[in-house]
């Protein structure tokens, strides 16, 4: 992970606007009450959280397995789970690091497992697509079950995430719009940015058409990936969910999806494990369906331990890639 200049202004000016964010919150509700909502949670309900969490990796490595194997490849699920982790790591710790995640994926992929580096572009990208689609979703029906009860965020949130949302749902549609379409993207692109046709034989076009293919309304694969993607939001809803009855709260399954909507909205604001912004919407949710805001914090801090954990084993998996690969240079090199 080579970080330029102005990635580590980014990186520091995002992840201190985070913990500003976090103070503020913590002095709105009070350090006293949020230290109380932790009071009542213990070690076995931890374990079963960061169990639960695991399991939504174990799911999202799924899917990007049956991806790689519907394009003919057949990559073991506990080897390519140690890629997928290390991809995970950067896109949660280090998002400000636009691609910077699945670049990872991709270039272990091929290298590590010698899949093509069109199969590796190609299921990367396709598996952030599905995963995108299916957070949207979510969001949707959260937004729809909170507009339906009149519960309106403040201008400043409504503007803050409202935006940040607008921007996925853009992209989004405008993938499908040209997939659907078989509308080359790229093409659109490189004629507008480069005033250039590109030839038929490049290689991100190449791509761009197993992508296609993939999200065919046809292809059979599609609906399973799709299944595979409300699989996982549905196990991160049940961890939502079990989380905020352990530390004493009461609410519905299906309102729960709400919290599990802001959930992912957050995570679309560039800032480091998503410190401040998850607690600044959560505050609204929480707040909106009847449940003390004094346990928002300790929703969120609990569920960013687990999320720091798995990732903190990403890292690992990074680091090792990483020696190994000076330790094979040096042999190889005193070898000469």
């Amino acid at each position: 992970m080579d970080f330029g200049f102005k990635q580590k202004i980014l990186f520091f000016v995002s992840l201190i606007l985070g913990l500003g964010i976090f103070i503020w919150f913590g002095k709105v509700v009070g350090w006293e009450e949020i230290k109380e909502s932790f009071s009542v949670f213990n070690v076995y309900q931890t374990i079963f959280i960061l169990f639960l969490s695991f399991v939504v990796i174990f799911i999202g490595n799924w899917r990007w397995k049956e991806i790689l194997k519907d394009s003919g490849e057949n990559v073991s699920f506990w080897s390519l789970i140690k890629i997928y982790l290390g991809g995970y790591a950067i896109m949660y710790l280090f998002p400000i690091i636009i691609w910077g995640g699945e670049g990872y994926r991709v270039y272990r992929l091929s290298k590590d497992k010698k899949v093509s580096w069109r199969k590796s572009f190609s299921s990367v990208f396709i598996e952030r697509i599905l995963e995108w689609t299916a957070n949207i979703i979510v969001i949707l029906l959260g937004l729809a079950f909170f507009l339906f009860n009149l519960y309106l965020p403040s201008k400043e949130l409504a503007i803050a995430f409202g935006a940040s949302f607008l921007i996925f749902v853009s992209f989004i549609g405008y993938f499908y719009f040209k997939a659907i379409g078989k509308k080359s993207i790229i093409r659109q692109v490189c004629s507008i940015f480069s005033k250039k046709e590109i030839k038929d034989d490049n290689s991100f076009l190449v791509v761009e058409e197993d992508v296609f293919n993939y999200f065919d309304l046809k292809n059979k694969a599609f609906y399973k990936g799709m299944a595979i993607s409300f699989l996982r939001a549905f196990a991160m809803q049940v961890r939502a969910w079990i989380l905020i009855s352990f530390l004493g709260g009461v609410v519905g399954f299906l309102p729960s999806l709400s919290i599990l909507g802001f959930t992912y909205l957050s995570s679309m604001i560039p800032i480091p494990t998503a410190l401040g912004s998850h607690e600044a919407i959560q505050y609204f949710a929480f707040g909106s369906l009847g449940l003390p805001v004094s346990i928002v914090t300790a929703f969120t801090m609990i569920i960013r331990g687990a999320e720091v954990i798995i990732s903190s084993i990403g890292i690992i998996f990074i680091l090792k890639t990483g020696f190994n690969f000076l330790g094979n240079k040096i042999i190889k090199n005193n070898n000469e």
